[in-house]
């Protein structure tokens, strides 16, 4: 672990109450006719998915968040911001932060077998991770990840992405699950006011406003049912992923 004198890299030494909130489940619709037919014929090659864990109230996750937005504007990469509440302690209330997100961020802990959480880190499709620190660093983990990209199943949307079609194809160890990510495509900045970062603005690109599991995958074509976007002028995004922080096997936007 690298310390950096701030709370970047840091060993997370309070404990946190962290309630993990499920958004919805929907139960499986039926599929239009030929849907679940066509996705089972499918196949797609998976996008890199890079998911940075950053906190306004970290010293040094405004340099991690200027680099996600530099991996945003690579081919082929789908680059997401999650910012995580347990810095709050330090002075700041992070705004965009999401008790579900640190969640997420501790099942990539406990898969990656990592001693601590901390921010910034950024975990590449699942399978990898690295302090968001090091360009060069976490251009190789990507480069490394996009060199063992294999074709997953293919995903749908239709009914204006009401529904999610998945087709079938080859799951991992205890199953996966689809997850509907919605994020804010806008550059947006915030100043801080208080804590670690105070008189600073940071700078966020593609934060993920919503975050709903939509049910079970078990390597069968399969439709799900998407809730209404609440917010107007989200990106919609669907992951589906082994569980409990398991890798990304497919990727797709509406």
């Amino acid at each position: 672990m690298v310390f950096d004198g701030g709370c970047g890299l840091r060993p997370l030494r309070v404990a946190t109450r962290l309630a993990v909130v499920w958004l919805g489940l929907c139960a499986p619709l039926a599929a239009p006719a030929g849907a679940n037919a066509l996705a089972a014929s499918r196949t797609a090659v998976r996008p890199v998915v890079v998911e940075l864990f950053t906190a306004q109230g970290c010293a040094s996750c405004p340099q991690a968040n200027q680099m996600l937005g530099e991996l945003a504007q690579r081919r082929g990469v789908i680059a997401l911001t999650y910012p995580v509440d347990y810095w709050d302690y330090l002075g700041w209330r992070d705004t965009f932060a999401m008790p579900e997100f640190t969640s997420r961020q501790r099942a990539y802990v406990a898969r990656l077998r990592l001693k601590e959480i901390y921010t910034p880190e950024l975990v590449v499709s699942g399978r990898r991770e690295a302090p968001a620190v090091d360009l060069d660093r976490v251009s190789a983990v990507i480069a490394t990840d996009a060199a063992q990209r294999q074709r997953g199943p293919a995903i749908g949307f239709g009914r204006g992405g009401a529904l999610v079609t998945v087709g079938s194809g080859t799951t991992v160890r205890g199953g996966a699950e689809l997850w509907l990510v919605r994020y804010d495509p806008m550059r947006r900045e915030v100043r801080v006011r208080s804590g670690e970062n105070a008189g600073k603005t940071v700078t966020h690109v593609n934060v993920v406003r919503e975050l709903v599991r939509l049910g079970a995958w078990n390597g069968r074509a399969r439709t799900y049912s998407a809730p209404e976007e609440s917010t107007p002028g989200l990106e919609t995004l669907v992951l589906l992923q082994g569980l409990k922080g398991g890798p990304i096997l497919a990727a797709a936007r509406d």
